[in-house]
This record gives C-alpha cells, structure tokens and sequence, in this order.
C-alpha cells in the first residue's frame, strides 16, 4: 500500500471540514501511516480456503411461533376507567 502523505491528509480535513494545525498534519500523518501499514500485514495471510463473510459469527432470527391467544376481557378491563363512552377510554381533549 502507499503512504499517507501530508497532502492527503489536509485533503481529508478540507473534506472533513476541520481546521487543523501543521503539527496536527505531521502527527496525523505518522498516526495514518502507521495504520495502513499494520493493515497491509493482512495481506501477508493465506487466504485461499476462507469464503468471504460479512460477519465472523453466523446471525439468526430467532422468531417465536405466531399463534393467536385471547385478549383481556374488555368489560373486566373498562372497571378500572374512570370515564368511558360507547365502550371506549375518554380522556380530556386536546385540541380545539
């Protein structure tokens, strides 16, 4: 792999919208470095016998069984309401 070069870097910050200083271009420069580097080491592996993933672990849905089940009693339900009116909550309006 190439080389991060000062250039690029203050390229990316244009991009990126951040004012950065010269030295945090030299520093940034050597941080960058470093990374492609250590990512070039994969290059270095044998990986003729390993299909491509998109995710190291194996992801299943896990889904419960859809089965109707009954539902609360509404009139043991409409007990605890306070006002009602044609078998519905009525609550307070809101708007005008």
């Amino acid at each position: 792999m190439a080389t991060i070069t000062k250039e690029e870097v203050r390229h990316v910050a244009h991009l990126a919208r951040l004012a950065i200083t010269d030295e945090e271009v030299e520093h940034f420069t050597e941080q960058l470095a470093k990374i492609v580097q250590f990512a070039d080491k994969l290059n270095e592996l044998d990986t003729t016998n390993v299909e491509p993933t998109t995710h190291v672990l194996p992801l299943e849905n896990v889904l419960r069984e859809d089965k109707s089940i009954a539902g609360l009693d509404r009139e043991v339900m409409m007990k605890n309401v306070k006002d009602q009116e044609a078998g519905q909550v009525k609550v307070p309006a809101i708007m005008d």
